[in-house]
């Protein structure tokens, strides 16, 4: 019996135990449970104070700083702004393959089997920096590099690698991979404040990206580990090394085969980059054009221009040697020049001799007297009221109440013929042929040619009183290139967002007939004696008809040449930014001059027989030589 109630007792003892272990295993789940939940409360929090303060990813396909505005000049190459340049936004699908592999190739060749983070890149970078007792080697993948370059800055903290990480994975969710790399290749810095492959590929080379060689591509994709260091404008030996290396890496990624690569290296990489840096006052004018055309849009911009990068070296190097070669009388003095095409598109633009030492645009801001510059509006206004080149008016002493206007140097011609007028700029006679044809008629013609500024009611109107800029006397004269009729001075073709949405696009070039073309060639006959043998000899271009007008304002205040030749518009003033006079200084010497040496070089090489004149001078021989 006792033998049973112990057997009993150990049964229900046996029956006990398993509740207790039942119970232990509950509160161990239990315990782990929180233990979990506070680890991942932990997480969470970790990761919160690292989001907290996260960069705003609407931002993405916007540079920082705000929208970005990409310049494009009238071929589709980059714009220099202020020392920096972002190319064209291009497609994978612009690219040859070998652009985007060079890249992947030398960092990071695993871009399209990633999460956005290499796990064994970034242990293999964690196990060499702890060797090395400091930061010496990174894991980032070409998605981490995107998210750095966009959102984050260059600071090397956890913080900033941990929200880096987490961007990056952002991105892979948020992107397919092409878009990624498309993104990055748009972004990433090659140096030479270029940023993205096009203006690299401009940069260094002076192609759009779309054209690049294999090797060309090779250097720029090995540019990005150190622009400063390879740049193959300034270490041309480490540059190719680099890219060398570069192309290895493309065999052993399987890119390229080793005969392909040995073809590559076998061949040079000429460096070609552009002599033109920037046209400073150029890019103002546009940027605040830019704004008038796009208001407040809140979106990245790519905005095509009428800027020619061939023009504008000619005008810039044109300017200094013919400053060069003037006489003396310009220390001190500023300059201008403003080259237009016929429809009224700006090719080049000058605002002042040195953009470092004032920012002031006097292309475009400066308003002066230009002289005699005005005078063939008086003409083609006669021309028009009948008038002909060879008619006779007086040149002589002039009185018109108390104002008694005077000729250059005194010297009067007596009768002369309307052309003679023109090519001597003969104030008096000037100031006659307009009191015959009215003053209203000439005004009415300089405001259908263009003119925008005020005029004179009186009669010193003729000798061009009225101010004046560069660019809008320049506008004025394009009638005279194109045939009769009226521009509007226009520095941009179009701007769209970088989704390709239009914002803006310039429609036609001409606002209207300015004059008959019958008077506009009797008139341009008139200007093209003023260069052959008139006050603009020094404006004569080699293997074109040149047509212009000198200007000069009261004691030399103002030196002024206007003209065209092979459909371009050109107009150079020279002066003192205090106004004051500049003794021995006229339109017919340095500024014409000057014009000369910018057109010689803005207008194509390719010289053809003088036309035949359309009008009959039979008696300019003799005119040539009176004195």
């Amino acid at each position: 019996m006792a033998k049973k109630r112990a057997r009993r007792a150990n049964h229900k003892a046996g029956k006990r135990r398993p509740a207790a272990s039942r119970q232990g295993y509950f509160r161990l789940v239990s315990d782990g449970g929180v233990f979990c939940v506070t680890v991942l409360i932990g997480v969470a929090l970790v990761f919160a104070y690292i989001a907290r303060d996260l960069p705003d990813t609407d931002v993405l396909w916007r540079s920082a700083g705000g929208p970005k505005i990409t310049l494009l000049d009238s071929g589709g190459a980059p714009l220099r702004v202020h020392g920096a340049s972002a190319g064209a936004p291009v497609r994978l699908a612009d690219l040859p393959d070998y652009v985007p592999n060079a890249v992947l190739a030398v960092e990071d060749r695993n871009f399209y089997h990633h999460f956005g983070v290499n796990p064994v890149s970034v242990g293999r970078a964690l196990f060499v920096n702890m060797r090395k007792g400091g930061v010496v080697q990174g894991g980032s993948t070409i998605t981490q590099q995107l998210a750095k370059n966009i959102f984050l800055t260059n600071e090397r903290t956890l913080k900033r690698k941990a929200q880096e990480f987490i961007l990056a994975l952002w991105l892979e969710q948020k992107f397919t991979k092409q878009e990624i790399l498309t993104l990055y290749l748009n972004r990433v810095y090659f140096g030479a404040g270029a940023y993205g492959i096009d203006a690299a590929s401009y940069r260094y080379f002076a192609k759009p990206a779309r054209f690049l060689s294999l090797g060309e591509a090779a250097v720029l994709a090995g540019l990005l580990k150190a622009p400063s260091r390879f740049a193959p404008t300034h270490n041309p030996d480490d540059a190719g090394r680099r890219g060398r290396l570069v192309i290895d890496q493309m065999v052993t990624a399987g890119f390229l085969t080793q005969a392909e690569a040995s073809e590559v290296v076998s061949r040079p990489i000429v460096v070609k980059a552009s002599r033109l840096s920037s046209a400073p006052y150029f890019i103002d004018y546009i940027m605040s054009r830019v704004r008038v055309r796009a208001g407040e849009i809140d979106a990245d911009l790519v905005v095509r221009t009428t800027f020619d990068r061939r023009m504008q070296e000619a005008a810039e190097i044109g300017m200094i040697a013919g400053i060069a070669s003037a006489d003396d009388g310009l220390a001190g003095a500023q300059s201008a020049a403003v080259i237009l095409d016929d429809a009224g598109a700006v090719r080049a633009m000058i605002g002042g001799r040195d953009y470092r030492e004032s920012q002031f645009n006097r292309a475009v801001q400066a308003k002066r007297q230009p002289g005699s510059a005005f005078k063939p509006f008086v003409f083609l206004a006669a021309v028009e009221a009948g008038v002909t080149a060879d008619d006779i008016v007086l040149d002589a002493p002039l009185k018109i109440g108390k104002w008694a206007p005077d000729n250059y140097n005194s010297k009067f011609y007596g009768e002369v013929t309307v052309r003679e007028a023109m090519v001597r700029s003969l104030n008096s006679a000037t100031i006659r042929l307009q009191e015959t044809v009215g003053r209203g008629n000439v005004r009415r013609t300089a405001r259908a040619m263009g003119w925008a500024g005020k005029l004179n009611p009186g009669p010193a109107l003729a000798l061009g009183v009225d101010a004046v800029s560069p660019l809008q006397l320049a506008s004025a004269y394009a009638p005279f290139a194109n045939g009769g009729y009226r521009v509007e001075p226009h520095v941009i073709v179009s701007i769209e967002t970088v989704d390709g949405d239009a914002v803006y696009r310039r429609e036609g070039s001409y606002a209207g007939q300015a004059a008959p073309r019958e008077a506009i060639a009797a008139t341009n006959a008139m200007l093209e004696s003023v260069v052959d043998w008139g006050t603009g000899r020094a404006a004569q271009t080699p293997g074109y008809r040149a047509a212009g007008k000198t200007g000069t304002s009261q004691e030399s205040r103002d030196a002024w040449f206007a003209g065209h030749a092979g459909g371009l518009v050109g107009v150079i003033w020279v002066g003192r930014d205090d106004n004051a006079p500049m003794p021995g200084v006229t339109g017919g010497r340095a500024p014409a001059v000057m014009w000369r040496e910018i057109m010689v070089r803005a207008l194509p090489p390719v010289y053809v027989a003088p036309m035949v004149p359309i009008y009959d001078d039979p008696i300019a021989e003799v005119l040539k030589t009176r004195g």
